[in-house]
């Protein structure tokens, strides 16, 4: 089966951190792949490089034969990205936003209404189509943020915690829907803490710890590791490779209001 990502050295440096250390890894087509690390491991470096968010101090990366550094408007246009930040605008309705998002991507009302219909039906979601997204519960809002990554038609889908914070109906639901997803061949990038979640969804799973890739392998064959228990799980395996040391990490301060804002400002109503 043919590579759909392929990352060879990459590498990326903040002045004089080295927050990604000339990692290499390939995603086959079709594949369910988890990328894992504790807190301040590279995890979300990659990721931002791999979407195009973050250009790559050295190395290669290709997303479906494109460039990520050289072909960004080629790799987008085969990319979604449900973020770990739900990426919706409180005061528009569902519809709204999602008519707004898909004209970004120069698709017409017709398109992204047909686009949507389908995987709003599958995630429960349809009904609350005229209502502001404000209203909604955290899994309500991921469900229509997932809808919304979904609008170009994605080859790959990537997932940065997408049940974080849902209770176990809208986990469960979401987990299925990624499996159908999967089945009609789109490829997934899955980054979760939920090493359970990992574990049930996940093909094949990469941990990465201190900028590294510290193990790549199929989730049977990472527990191979973990010799002293008889029935191990992959969290056996995450703690194993990265250690029980806890990661704490600060944030940088958030910018004052009045800053610059980043991002389109919608208006109110989307006709």
């Amino acid at each position: 089966m043919e590579n759909i990502i392929e990352v060879k050295n990459l590498t990326k440096k903040f002045k004089d951190v080295v927050a990604v250390d000339n990692i290499s890894f390939s995603i086959k087509k079709g594949e369910i792949f988890g990328f894992l690390g504790p807190n301040g491991a590279g995890k979300s470096t990659t990721i931002r490089m791999l979407t195009t968010l973050l250009r790559p101090t050295s190395g290669v990366a290709k997303l479906a034969g494109y460039d990520v550094e050289r072909e960004q408007d080629k790799v987008r246009e085969h990319i979604g990205l449900v973020a770990e930040k739900i990426i919706l605008y409180p005061h528009l309705t569902a519809r709204e936003n999602l008519q707004f998002f898909g004209q970004l991507f120069h698709l017409s009302k017709g398109e992204i209404d047909q686009r949507a219909q389908k995987w709003l039906d599958q995630l429960h979601m349809a009904e609350w189509l005229n209502h502001r997204v404000e209203t909604f519960s955290t899994g309500m809002k991921q469900r229509i943020n997932i809808v919304r990554a979904l609008l170009t038609e994605p080859d790959i889908l990537f997932l940065d915690e997408p049940t974080l914070g849902l209770d176990p109906q809208t986990t469960n639901l979401i987990h299925e829907f990624i499996r159908e997803l999967n089945s009609q061949g789109i490829t997934i990038l899955l980054t979760t803490h939920d090493m359970l979640e990992a574990e049930k969804l996940c093909q094949r799973v990469a941990i990465i710890d201190h900028g590294k890739i510290a193990a790549c392998d199929t989730v049977e064959n990472l527990k191979k590791v973990v010799s002293e228990k008889a029935n191990p799980t992959l969290e056996d395996v995450f703690l194993k490779i990265t250690g029980t040391e806890i990661r704490d990490t600060a944030r940088k301060a958030a910018p004052q209001a009045g800053g610059r804002h980043f991002g389109p400002r919608p208006q109110r109503r989307i006709r």
